[in-house]
Parts: structure tokens; C-alpha cells; sequence
């Protein structure tokens, strides 16, 4: 059986934002986003991601490849987006109490968990403090 994680959307953007020869991350940001597009492992992301890939996309390299880096993360093999409704708010809105979370970091977590996916692969540190969920971080010494 295949293992099933949540991506965070930093997996996401260190491909699009940097070059290999820069920072380590990006080569491991890489290779997951392959192992995932060649099925070794089920992704799910929320579709909060898309958003923030666009909009730090936009933002850093302007609006036509936001379009095109969109267009992508929609059309990525082996990756399916989690809706945010109600149940996955109320849930969020648990998490940022009981955590001083962000919005946006509570809505990762509750997307996740309503998948009952424990390991989430990123690179940001406030997943850390959540028992509910396991961080992977991009490299083994964050």
C-alpha cells in the first residue's frame, strides 16, 4: 500500500522559486514532487494550496506564470485537493485555540486530519507543536 501524506504548499513553491544549486531543499522539493507524480506516494493538499501558490507566485514572478504554475498544480498526477467546508473550519477554528495556530496553518491541519492523514511534509516549524499530525521536514536536520 502506498503511503498517504499531505504536502504543504512550501513543497510546492521551492521548485518554482529557486534553483537546485541554491538551496538544498528545493532538489528534496523536487524529488518528492516526482515520487509523487510517478505514484510512489498518494498526496493530498488542501485547496488552500493552489491559492498560495498563486498568490506568492503572482506576487514574486508576476501574473502570467501565477496562471501557468496554477494551471499545473491543478493538473498534477497523483495529487488530490482537499475542499475546505464547514466541518474542516470548525475543525481549524479548534485547532488555532487549542494551538495558537494561524488561520491558514489551522486549515492545513484540518484538512489533513479529515483525511486522517497524521504526516504532513513541510518545511514550516509551527506544525511542530500539533500531536495530532507528524511533520516531515524537507530536510532531516530542521
Amino acid at each position: 500500500m502506498k503511503e498517504l501524506v499531505y504536502v504543504d504548499s512550501n513543497v510546492f513553491l521551492y521548485p518554482v522559486l529557486y534553483s537546485i544549486e541554491m538551496d538544498s531543499r528545493v532538489k528534496k522539493a523536487s524529488e518528492l514532487l516526482k515520487s509523487i507524480a510517478i505514484g510512489e506516494l498518494s498526496a493530498y493538499t488542501s485547496v488552500l494550496t493552489w491559492d498560495e501558490v498563486v498568490w506568492v507566485v503572482r506576487k514574486t514572478m508576476g501574473a502570467d506564470e501565477a496562471l501557468s504554475q496554477g494551471k499545473k498544480l491543478l493538473g498534477f498526477i497523483n495529487l488530490y485537493f482537499i475542499s475546505v467546508d464547514e466541518n474542516i473550519l470548525s475543525q481549524a477554528q479548534g485547532l488555532m485555540g487549542k494551538y495558537n495556530l494561524k488561520p491558514r496553518d489551522a486549515i492545513h491541519v484540518a484538512s489533513a486530519l479529515s483525511r486522517e492523514l497524521l504526516t504532513i511534509i513541510s518545511d514550516d516549524q509551527d506544525f511542530d507543536t500539533i500531536k495530532e499530525v507528524n511533520r516531515i521536514p524537507l530536510l532531516s536536520d530542521q
